[in-house]
């Protein structure tokens, strides 16, 4: 099973969105519209990438920083091909590219309800951390 892996492009949104959608555990909002994620690729650029099978998207991440922590975001691969290890290389080549821009720490998001997310993140190394709370403001 041949997987190409690259840099995210604006014209890559609609199927990413289609497959946001597509599973179950993604917490999507406004933040996800096209012109949204449109503005975050352009600022960053080096470190969102999808996955692709025979032309189609499979998967996603997206990563960025705020010049001191990486973040990523909307890490998804497709139904028929999770297990296949295409999550594992996405992480991997976006924590690659945050650490080439001298990020040493990268914090991630996961719904809390998202079993199958948290079990997939623990497998990988990374902790659930107890010691803060992440609280948000709708700016609308």
């Amino acid at each position: 099973m041949p997987v190409l892996i690259r840099k995210m492009h604006c014209q890559d949104y609609p199927a990413a969105y289609a497959l946001w959608k597509s599973l179950p555990g993604m917490g999507l909002s406004s933040a996800d519209e096209h012109k949204a994620i449109q503005s975050f690729l352009q600022k960053n650029p080096q470190t969102c990438f999808v996955a692709e099978h025979e032309g189609k998207l499979i998967g996603s991440v997206l990563g960025g920083s705020d010049g001191r922590r990486g973040y990523i975001y909307h890490l998804a691969v497709d139904d028929r091909f999770q297990r296949q290890g295409v999550g594992r290389q996405l992480v991997q080549i976006c924590l690659d590219a945050l650490k080439s821009q001298g990020i040493e720490k990268c914090h991630l998001f996961v719904i809390s309800s998202n079993q199958s997310g948290c079990d997939f993140w623990n497998r990988l190394g990374w902790q659930q951390r107890d010691d803060i709370i992440v609280m948000s403001k709708n700016m609308q």
